[in-house]
């Protein structure tokens, strides 16, 4: 059997390469830190289903959730956003591919600081957790996989008071046992989807949560 020390060491390693999401480096976009600066804050989306735009009158599913991975320089993260569609049926964004904060709210579980210990100590012990975006969430540019499903007024209401459900709930973090990919498992179960494997990592957990539901 290993020396206790050692046993240690190879969990911990273990943990790095299984978890779904993780941070490296201060100074870079991490995947799954809280925002960092005004200018990339997404403000959520306050829900408002009675609107008397023709388009979204008209469409049959006008609300949507799209299940997301992004790139980071470590494992990456998993994340959701939800909203109302555009005029033209997409999930709406601006010119420089930047999700529209008033037509779109972001959740994804990461650890409740911009520091990387709760991550290194996340990959042993659970660790307060945030509920929100994080930097580069709402940024087209490092997304990897993408999974969305169209929803009525009805199905969107009952969404969104699931999500608050879960942020209210007050998950941990941890690397294993809950990461980003698992609290989108709880919300992919909601909706009846067939769940995937969370410790995938996020672009393979995405595609697989897609190719289970097509």
């Amino acid at each position: 059997m290993l020396p206790k020390p050692l046993r240690f060491a190879v969990l911990f390693l273990l943990g790095g390469l299984l978890a779904g999401c993780s941070s490296t480096g201060s100074n870079t976009m991490t995947s799954g830190a809280p925002l960092t600066s005004a200018s990339s804050l997404v403000t959520p989306a306050a829900f408002a289903p009675a609107v008397e735009e023709s388009d979204v009158v008209q469409r049959a599913k006008p609300y949507f959730v799209e299940f997301r991975a992004r790139s980071a320089l470590s494992y990456g993260h998993t994340f959701a956003v939800f909203g109302r569609l555009d005029q033209n049926g997409h999930v709406p964004v601006d010119a420089n591919g930047v999700l529209i904060p008033s037509m779109t709210e972001i959740t994804g579980l990461h650890p409740a600081s911009t520091s990387n210990i709760p991550y290194t100590i996340g990959h042993v012990l659970p660790v307060p957790s945030e509920t929100g975006p994080s930097d580069g969430d709402s940024e087209n540019a490092y997304m990897t996989a993408y999974y969305r499903i169209e929803l009525t007024e009805a199905e969107y209401r009952g969404l969104v008071a699931h999500i608050r459900k879960l942020q209210n709930s007050s998950p941990v973090w941890h690397a294993v046992l809950y990461n980003c990919s698992a609290y989108v498992n709880d919300i992919a179960e909601y909706l009846g989807l067939k769940t995937v494997n969370p410790l995938l990592f996020p672009e393979n957990y995405i595609n697989s949560l897609k190719r289970a539901n097509t």
